[in-house]
Formats: C-alpha cells, structure tokens, sequence
C-alpha cells in the first residue's frame, strides 16, 4: 500500500509526457487529463483513509532507508491538501476545456498543468528538503509556460518579473540548503528536526531558520507579495484560478513544516517575525482590495488577505490553530479557484474589467449573480460555508494563545473582504443593466457547471465539517507534535536516543 504514495507525483508526469506525442488530438487530451487528475484524487482518498488505520506512511526509494535515502511521507495534513489541491485542478482543467481555445490547447496546455499539479503534489509529500526544492522547480517551470501562454505583450512583461523573482528565491533557497547541510549534516526532514533538538536555540540555526522564511515568504506571497497581483491578473481565466488556488498554498505548505518540523526551538524568535509578517500581509491585502477597482485587482489582494490570516494561524501554533490552519488551507484552495472563475465570468460577459462600468448583471444572469453571492459568503467566512470553521478554529487558537492583535486583525480581515466583495456585488450585479436583451452574451452553462462544482465543494466543506473532523484533528496532531512524524521515518529509540546524548 505505501507504494502508492507516489502515484501522485509520478501518474502526471508520465501522463504529461505523453500527451506531448497527441498535440494535434485535443480531445484525446482533454479526456485524459481529466482521468489523470480523478485517478489521483480516488488514490488520495484511498490513502487517507490507510492513514487513518496505521498512522502516518512512508515510501523509501531504491530501498534506501533513512535517512540516507530519498523518501515520500503522507500524513492527514499532506494528503488532505493533495485530495483538495487534484479536485481543485480537475474542476479548473474542465473550465479550461469549455473556454481556453484550442490554439492555447496545441500549446502543451495539458502537459504543463499536469507537470503542476505533480510538482505540486510532490511538495506536500516529500520528506527530503532538497527533493522539496526540486518539486518546487518543477512545478515553478511548468508555471513559467502557463503565465506566458498566448505571448500578449502585458503577460511577457509579468511573466519577467514573475521568473526573475523566483529565480532569485530559489537561489536563496539553494544558499539555505548548503548552510543547514553544512551545520546539520542531513537533508532528511525528520532527521533535520532531530538534529536541531540536539543542537537547542543555536544562534546559527535560527539564521538559517530566518532564511528559510524568505524565500517560502517568496514563494506564498508573504509580506514579499509585490510579484502576485499583476502576475495573478494576466493570464487566462483558468489559468489563474490554477495559480491562485494551488501555487501560494505550497509556500504556506513549506512554512507550515518548517516551522512546525525542522525548527521547533527557539519559536520566540521565528513565530514573532511570522505574526509580524502575516499582520501586515493582512493590513497591506486589505488596503488593496479597498483601493482597487478592477475585478482581477481585487480578487488578487484578496489572496494577499487569506495567506496572511493562514500564516497568523501559523504563528499562533497551537494544536487549535493548526487544525484552522489545515481547514482553511483546503478552503482557500477552493474559494480562491471560485473567485477567479467568478471574475472571469464576469469578464466574458461584460468585456470590462472595471466594476464601475459593470452594472445590472443579475437581471441577465440570475443564476450567476446568486453562485457569486456564494463565492463572497464563503470567503467573509459566513457559516455554514467552508470559511467559517477554519476562521473560528484559528481564532479560538489566539485566544488559547493571548495573541489577540493577530485575532483582530484576523476578523477584521474577515470584514474588509465582505466589503470589497459585497462592492462587486452590488456594483456589478445590481442597479441598472448595461446589457440589453438583444446585446445579451449568452452564459453557456457549461463555463457555469465548473463554478457550481466549486460552490458545491465549499457548502460540502462547511456542511461536511463533522466528517472531515478526524483527518483534520489527525493533520493538526502530527503538526504539533513532530515526534508522531519523526517516529514513522525514524526509529523512535535511536532518534530520541540522538536526542538525550
């Protein structure tokens, strides 16, 4: 059964590579794409539930043990976030198919979303930090293509700063590496954490731990966000929507285990600049999703806003906290894909950007303006929606913890995000129509079926919770307590025997 544990990283790729021989078949393509995608959601589900009877799983490759070898490890937290990030990507992958062109198609669209979603899936289950950056660069390549796919001159402007930034942070990320090898010795995540423990609040240690923080704090959008909102707004809709939901989540996925794993001493330090770090990542979202008046605007500060409050959980970090961490990352997944294939919706219909020039859309599109009307509940966090429980997990966390400036401004997050929508809302859908009967754009239903799957996902996420209840509690236990991951790698006496020398 641990076998399985790579199919999600190792099924795309493969499939990515054949689908280069059938660019000329994009029907064929489209089809087993989507296979692609269900197939890895099935086996997420399968492994879940494997997680559940015999706790946290490893895969060694070439039989080398660790922590010696190359490994895979899922736990609840890392297969939670694979099984919501395919079914996110399925669902934007059939959006693509009903609207991205069939010139985009012949372009190796399939190829580089799966190629992705499989450097995507294989951040969340590797165990060896290096493998980490090497998924990292997979799934940032294929990334590189998809944002400059059509060639327009405003998206090979952004696609430039888009890859210079990351080459930067992923040559930072190089330098982090060679100083924790060179102080630690291993590359081997369990036993980095171990052989941090021997070593205490080492000055050395929290320097590369801080390292570590920017160049994850690159890559999420953390406080280092200036690269997202114009590179969020170029692409294609569907495109996007990809971005938005999965690519910021794996950065606050790193963060997540680095600061619970690899660096468990000295948390005064490294939660402190944390805490500072997603409080003004919140207030600098807010003031832009206030500020802006263009659709794609908005919906890219408000990914600002929701990494920011996922970090605040983060630096909260107790056990409470880290379950809202883990809900609200699967939620941030879906209700980030909506929002961006809400906006694009939107666009198509109107031809405008502006929500100023957008007026009346409910009289021609009911049905649109109430699915968007859900979209906007679920990210202000309205119960029973997916976004309330995280929101009130992550809070009770703060309370347990005292930090109530990060509460605050949590909640007033929530407020300001409710606001910038409800602006769209009533601007957009409500007043006096700028689009007569006979001017009226036909709103195929099958660009809409891809945005009620996702609206449908996050009232299943929030009605659901009771279920989802003990994979989370599992996620968050394994977060706050290492040794439970440390033991399924590691041999429990020799580490803790490491540990007591």
């Amino acid at each position: 059964m641990s076998n399985m544990i790579v199919l999600p990283l190792i099924v795309p790729v493969i499939t990515a590579i054949l689908l280069v021989f059938l660019r000329d078949n994009v029907f064929l393509q489209r089809i087993i794409s989507l296979l692609t995608l269900s197939f890895v959601v099935l086996i997420s589900v399968i492994l879940l539930q494997e997680i559940q009877k015999q706790g946290v799983m490893r895969i060694d490759f070439s039989g080398w043990a660790p922590p010696f070898g190359i490994l895979f490890v899922a736990d609840s937290f890392a297969m939670l976030l694979v099984l919501v990030a395919n079914i996110v990507a399925a669902i934007c992958l059939l959006y693509a198919i009903f609207t991205i062109g069939k010139n985009f198609e012949k372009m190796y669209f399939y190829p580089f979303v799966l190629l992705m979603v499989a450097g995507v899936n294989g951040s969340f289950l590797t165990g060896d930090i290096f493998n980490l950056f090497v998924c990292f660069e997979v799934m940032l390549l294929a990334s590189y293509a998809l944002i400059s796919l059509g060639g327009e001159k405003v998206q090979l402007r952004e696609a430039l700063k888009y890859v210079l930034i990351n080459i930067v942070a992923s040559w930072i990320f190089l330098v982090a590496l060679a100083f924790l090898y060179g102080t630690v010795g291993t590359l081997n995540m369990a036993h980095i954490s171990v052989r941090v423990m021997e070593l205490g609040a080492d000055p050395l240690i929290t320097t590369v731990a801080l390292i570590f923080l920017i160049v994850f704090s690159l890559k999420a959008g953390l406080l280092l966000f200036f690269w997202l909102p114009g590179s969020y707004s170029v692409p294609p809709t569907a495109i996007a929507a990809l971005f938005a939901a999965l690519l910021t989540k794996v950065g606050i996925y790193a963060l997540v285990r680095t600061f619970t794993l690899l660096f468990p001493n000295n948390t005064e330090v490294t939660h402190m600049v944390l805490g500072i770090m997603a409080g003004v990542t919140i207030i600098a979202g807010c003031m832009g999703a206030l500020a802006g008046r263009d659709v794609r605007t908005i919906a890219a500060y408000n990914v600002l806003i929701g990494v920011g409050f996922i970090v605040a959980g983060l630096a909260i970090g107790t056990e409470s906290a880290l379950q809202g961490v883990t809900y609200y990352l699967m939620h941030d997944m879906v209700a980030k894909a909506m929002l961006f294939l809400a906006v694009g919706m939107m666009m198509y219909v109107t031809g405008e950007t502006v929500i100023d020039k957008m007026s009346g859309l409910i009289r021609n599109y009911p049905l649109f303006g109430w699915l968007f009307f859900i979209v906007m509940c679920s990210l202000a966090g309205i119960p029973p929606l997916s976004g309330f429980l995280g929101k009130v997990l992550i809070g009770q966390g703060a309370i347990e913890g005292g930090n109530f400036v990060l509460l605050g401004l949590g909640f007033l997050s929530s407020l300001i995000v409710l606001y910038s929508l409800l602006r769209i809302f009533l601007s957009s859908f409500f007043g006096e129509t700028i689009i007569s009967l006979e001017d009226e754009k036909p709103l195929p239903k099958r660009m809409v079926l891809p945005l009620t799957l996702l609206v449908a996902c996050t009232i299943a996420l929030g009605i659901g919770a009771e279920w989802m209840a003990p994979y989370v509690t599992d996620a968050a236990k394994t977060l706050y307590s290492p040794s439970i991951y440390i033991d399924a790698v590691l041999d429990g006496t020799t580490w803790q025997g490491e540990v007591n020398k």
